[in-house]
């Protein structure tokens, strides 16, 4: 396979600490454009991998910085914002997608591996909307795009089970909204795979891979057997959807943010593919079974 240059948007985020490593083996010169370099120093000593500070959100930086790149990468995302107009989520998905195209288009830049999310472009929230209208801008860019739209992710440091367990570890009980959402969850490294073997089979341009584990599993059962895994016994309090909105309402303003008003409505629509994305790229799912017990047993 001929390694390529590539640019990474989000390459600092949680996703990307598995994506570069991967990338990085298969030979690839990338450039991560990050907001402070100086935070995450353990990528930059990988071979071929470069931090650079950049505002994404400056096209003139992102065309510079895009310039005589072979592919780009763009794992940003928030799923959260300030406000609850909508705005942040726009800027992070919708106004980054419509800016990075045009930066590709520019620069010469034909290659495009965009994340995105399972139903994006439906249901209520602002998220998922947001994501919806990033992959139409995505798609009508003309660009050799690849979009990947997967369920929750986990892996070491994940913002579910971990942000769960450190819940569990101070809270005897747990009320718990939308606690029959369910879900698919998919490996963080089975997701970098799919990104790897995009790039290196042009066949993959013009597809979206639907990305999930091989367990669909409902929210509260999902909570009650980490509880298991970090060895504590608790209570898990399904709510329901009323008592679930007010808990959405006050836990946007606890500190960060462990649900919101558009979670929630996230949260109405379940996450699990309708389409085998990491079986169609040669992909053999990754239980959750086999990571998570080895990461949050107790020490």
């Amino acid at each position: 396979m001929k390694a390529q240059r590539i640019v990474i948007l989000g390459g600092t985020g949680f996703v990307g600490r598995h994506l570069v490593p991967r990338l990085a083996r298969d030979g690839h010169a990338i450039t991560v454009l990050t907001r402070n370099r100086d935070r995450k120093r353990e990528i930059s000593v990988l071979p071929r991998v470069r931090l650079v500070n950049a505002d994404v959100h400056d096209p003139a930086t992102l065309a510079r910085r895009l310039a005589g790149a072979d592919a780009a990468i763009n794992l940003v995302g928030i799923l959260n914002e300030r406000g609850s107009d909508g705005s942040g989520f726009r800027k992070a998905h919708v106004e980054l997608a419509a800016s990075l195209t045009t930066a590709c288009r520019e620069t010469g830049v034909s290659r495009l591996l965009q994340m995105s999310s399972l139903r994006a472009g439906e249901g209520e929230s602002h998220y998922l909307r947001s994501r919806g209208e990033a992959e139409e801008r995505v798609r009508s860019s003309a660009l050799a795009w690849t979009i990947f739209r997967p369920s929750v992710i986990f892996g070491d440091g994940d913002g579910l089970f971990f942000r769960f367990a450190d819940l569990l570890r101070i809270a005897p009980l747990l009320p718990l909204a939308r606690a029959h959402a369910k879900f698919a969850p998919v490996f963080a490294g089975d997701v970098a795979e799919a990104f790897a073997r995009a790039l290196a089979h042009p066949r993959t341009a013009g597809q979206i891979y639907e990305l999930a584990g091989p367990r669909t599993i409902e929210l509260g059962e999902l909570v009650r057997w980490t509880a298991r895994l970090i060895g504590k016994r608790r209570v898990v309090l399904p709510l329901p959807d009323a008592l679930g909105y007010a808990q959405a309402l006050v836990g946007e303003w606890l500190p960060g943010k462990p649900i919101s008003r558009d979670n929630f409505r996230s949260l109405k629509l379940d996450s699990v593919a309708r389409e085998d994305g990491l079986a169609a790229l040669g992909i053999v799912a990754t239980p959750m079974e086999a990571v998570m017990p080895a990461l949050l047993a107790p020490r």
